[in-house]
């Protein structure tokens, strides 16, 4: 196992790592991959532009993949629902390539598009090739890559999410049990994928939650699937003995999602418009763009209150949403400055050209820096909450309505 071996665990509430062995060194996900394709496939659901009724063709090139398969036969087709159940399931590569056919038209485009949603998950090392997971020289992904796509799947279709606890399926008259055996043998189990091909061992995602708390693991690299899931049970009993439930507010802001993506964020001039508009106070702010880092004194700074009034609005107007991303509130103004840089540097895809916003608020009579990246929309949001979980530092992603002046 040690060549080939890679393994974390993750609180998926406050993203803290909570062990972890190689968890950056390149692997191969085999049909880890289906994670993703269901991640894509997922997106076009809830978009609308697919539902579960749509019908998926097969193609020759898809019905030709290797095992495991379904035996699809070129011009057959597949229903969106029950594509998702074999690919949860018996994890069929056949319908893997039907599926990117049918959203990208070529398997090839699929593989871009899933290296570009990876990217924007903060996947930083992750490169897909193909949509199943059969061998592929150039197809790598790390432990925690792959930890963060299982948060981000949880997150983003708290729904769908529970096709991944299906224990069988049936296709035309046969019944394919799921390869992931902790769903029926580890309490808490909820889903989510193992994997196998020669060069990367038995892999497996597992997401747990017992008492509240809710883990992902990731194990590469099993000699067996046994000793896989005997090795993914080891290490998660032992976190679970150390693990405590998450801050009940970023339990809150990691799933409270609205049903329809938000629109495009609209201007910081439009926000302050609003606020005017309501009489509300402007806090003391300051906007540090990707190369303001200075430390100058805050004295003489009027401090604020850190709770903004509820503004009434018109139930007929028409709202935009915005998203921020709070990294931290900090009694020194110059440890604001140092924390803001740091996520930046961390999450650069995300926060690379996103200012960011200092607010000098009041804890009691304590006053305190927030640090703030605002003007998001809810993918970058929860990407680069995602990102800095993954890291070890705190985040919660922040919904804001404001009225939609345009």
């Amino acid at each position: 196992m040690a060549a080939k071996y890679a393994s974390i665990v993750i609180n998926a509430d406050t993203g803290r790592v909570m062990y972890a062995r190689n968890a950056d060194a390149m692997r191969y996900p085999a049909s880890l991959t289906k994670i993703m394709t269901l991640y894509l496939l997922f997106e076009e659901i809830k978009s609308g532009r697919m539902d579960m009724n749509s019908r998926i063709d097969v193609s020759r090139l898809a019905a030709s993949r290797s095992p495991s398969k379904l035996y699809l036969k070129p011009g057959q087709s597949i229903s969106a629902e029950q594509a998702i159940y074999a690919l949860v399931t018996k994890s069929a590569n056949d319908v893997a390539t039907a599926v990117a056919e049918a959203i990208s038209g070529t398997e090839r485009s699929f593989a871009k598009r899933m290296t570009r949603k990876a990217r924007a998950l903060g996947m930083r090392k992750t490169v897909f090739k193909n949509a199943s997971g059969l061998p592929h020289s150039q197809q790598k992904t790390t432990a925690r890559d792959m930890a963060r796509l299982a948060v981000a799947m949880r997150r983003d279709f708290p729904r769908l999410y529970g096709y991944f606890s299906t224990q069988s399926f049936n296709w035309k008259g046969r019944k394919f049990g799921n390869h992931n055996k902790l769903l029926a043998h580890y309490s808490g189990t909820d889903g989510i994928k193992t994997g196998y091909i020669n060069a990367s061992g038995f892999n497996l995602v597992a997401s747990v939650k017992r008492h509240g708390v809710r883990l992902i693991g990731v194990v590469f690299g099993g000699k067996t699937s046994r000793s896989r899931d005997a090795h993914m049970m080891k290490i998660l009993d032992a976190q679970f003995k150390r693990a405590k439930p998450a801050d009940i507010s970023a339990q809150v802001a990691a799933v409270d999602m609205p049903q329809k993506l938000p629109k495009s964020p609209p201007k910081r001039s439009n926000l302050i418009k609003v606020r005017r508009l309501a009489k509300l106070p402007l806090p003391k702010e300051e906007f540090l763009d990707s190369t303001d880092i200075a430390s100058h004194s805050p004295a003489g700074v009027q401090t604020s209150s850190d709770a903004i009034p509820d503004v009434t609005f018109d139930p007929a107007a028409t709202y935009d949403e915005i998203w921020s991303v709070q990294i931290g509130s900090f009694a020194r103004r110059v440890n604001a400055h140092r924390a803001a840089a740091k996520a930046r540097r961390m999450v650069d895809n995300v926060l690379g050209m996103t200012p960011a916003r200092l607010t000098l608020v009041t804890n009691g009579n304590m006053p305190l820096w927030r640090v703030r990246f605002h003007d998001l929309d809810e993918t970058q949001a929860r990407s680069a909450c995602a990102a800095l979980f993954a890291e070890g530092s705190p985040c919660i992603a922040v919904r804001e309505q404001i009225r939609d002046t345009s």
